[in-house]
């Protein structure tokens, strides 16, 4: 039904290959991956689509913004070589079905902030930096209608994504919002990358959730106290496919008085928090997923990181226990900046 744009001629004549050189889950030689692009390209089997971690970095990796990523796992699907296990995809595909039931719609007049399906994280969301801001999320009777989908890359499923997605923006459109905030980068690369990516319209404008606080902590500067924290940002998966949002990391930490601490695995390095490598089929996923998440946690701890700020309600749920055992404070980004203004958190 829909298209991904990708330029074969460019990917083959790059110079640098760097969409796979560059990966931290794979040790690939130029060549090697000058040959197995090719073989992408032309639908044929590849190491690469059994073995990807499936963390998104090469889209960012890649210095033409040809999207390889979403060519990986649209092979994945179009050969049968998901990266999960089949009882795993089918179930979470069926969970996450969009329209059980009619949505209830509320027109609102110019800014809304999408929650998607994260109505249980509404106390993350309270307080004067969120004040006045209509909510959209899925409703009471827990319908997915606002739900992105784009979780299904990593389950090597495009076919689900584009099944769904336009009749999810048309819901969110209903609204009328002019901008529309997202708690979650998924959502924001939902919306500004994978949608033009594969010609899909999307009728209003996404504003990135670190790129709101941020303007907002500035109305608010006068009331900011400095934190004086040292502190460590897990980038997720999904930031990948917005890297000029990356930059607000930095603005707030600065604005609020953190100091962002010096590590190995951060901005475009980053080490992703190995929740997605722990379901993966291939043998001895579970180990090195420990191993992963061992780097990125001792990196924190070398750096003296007090706090481990999360935007990505999953990789905080796989990654908040075990840094709270080492002694440093998982906390989303939006609490982080309501503590930097006096409020109290839950």
């Amino acid at each position: 039904m829909y298209k991904l744009t990708f330029n074969e001629d460019l990917c083959l004549a790059c110079g640098t290959q760097d969409c796979l050189v560059r990966c931290q889950h794979m040790d690939i030689d130029q060549k090697t991956a000058r040959i197995e692009m090719e073989k992408i390209i032309n639908g044929e089997d590849s190491f690469v689509l059994h073995d990807c971690a499936t963390c998104y970095a090469c889209e960012e990796y890649c210095p033409h913004g040809n999207h390889p990523f979403y060519l990986i796992v649209q092979r994945q699907d179009e050969l049968g070589m998901p990266p999960l296990p089949e009882p795993l995809i089918k179930r979470g595909i069926q969970t996450g079905i969009p329209f059980r039931g009619e949505p209830e719609i509320d027109e609102i007049k110019g800014t809304a902030l999408n929650m998607c399906v994260f109505s249980n994280l509404m106390d993350r969301v309270q307080g004067r930096l969120f004040e006045g801001l209509p909510i959209i999320s899925h409703d009471s009777r827990k319908m997915f209608h606002y739900f992105c989908q784009l979780m299904y890359l990593h389950y090597g499923k495009t076919s689900v994504i584009n099944e769904r997605l336009d009749k999810i923006i048309q819901t969110l459109a209903a609204h009328k919002a002019k901008e529309i905030i997202h708690f979650h980068d998924e959502c924001y690369g939902t919306y500004t990358s994978y949608a033009p990516a594969f010609g899909i319209e999307v009728p209003f404008k996404s504003i990135h959730l670190f790129e709101y606080l941020y303007n907002r902590l500035l109305e608010l500067k006068n009331e900011i106290k400095p934190l004086n924290y040292k502190v460590a940002y897990q980038r997720p998966c999904s930031s990948r496919l917005s890297p000029p949002m990356h930059q607000y990391v930095a603005k707030i930490f600065d604005l609020i008085g953190v100091e962002n601490v010096k590590r190995e695995y951060v901005d475009e390095n980053a080490m992703c928090c190995g929740g997605t490598i722990l379901g993966q089929k291939k043998e001895g996923s579970r180990q090195y997923c420990a191993e992963v998440q061992k780097k990125n946690i001792d990196d924190m701890k070398n750096a003296g990181a007090e706090i481990c700020v999360f935007n990505c309600p999953a990789c905080i749920t796989t990654l908040g226990k075990p840094v709270q055992k080492e002694g440093i404070w998982p906390l989303f980004m939006s609490d982080l900046c309501r503590l930097a203004i006096g409020e109290k958190i839950g």
